[in-house]
């Protein structure tokens, strides 16, 4: 058998769309996202405070703009972004104190995580309005 028959006979290691990521990878790459769009959505808290300082005309600008249907999505993004960081970023601190790397544990974390995220989102939008 020739070095080529051999080598195309040996099976492909597993492609993205035949291998399917552990929820704890997916948590890992949106960490990395949420990173991402915190930063960037910093450039808004920059425009809120720079509006405020600027004076009235120009905080009216940023207070149409963030109460607006797209400035609202916009908002809840972020702090969806931010409770979701925050939550892997606590699962990551224990992760580095070699805490919690058993399967079952890793599983029970990622429980934690996405309801952690929810449940402080739905608390910050609820008392913003109430």
């Amino acid at each position: 058998m020739t070095q080529a028959a051999k080598s195309s006979a040996r099976p492909l290691s597993p492609h993205l769309q035949i291998y399917r990521l552990p929820l704890a990878a997916w948590l890992s790459i949106t960490h990395r996202i949420t990173g991402i769009g915190l930063t960037l959505g910093t450039l808004l808290l920059t425009w809120w405070v720079a509006a405020a300082a600027y004076g009235e005309e120009s905080y009216d600008v940023f207070a149409d703009f963030i109460s607006s249907p797209f400035g609202l999505f916009i908002l809840f993004g972020f702090s969806v972004a931010l409770f979701f960081h925050l939550c892997n970023g606590l699962r990551h601190l224990l992760w580095d104190v070699g805490k919690n790397f058993s399967i079952a544990a890793t599983k029970t974390s990622n429980t934690f995580v996405l309801a952690g995220t929810v449940i402080l989102t739905a608390i910050a939008w609820l008392v913003a309005y109430f």
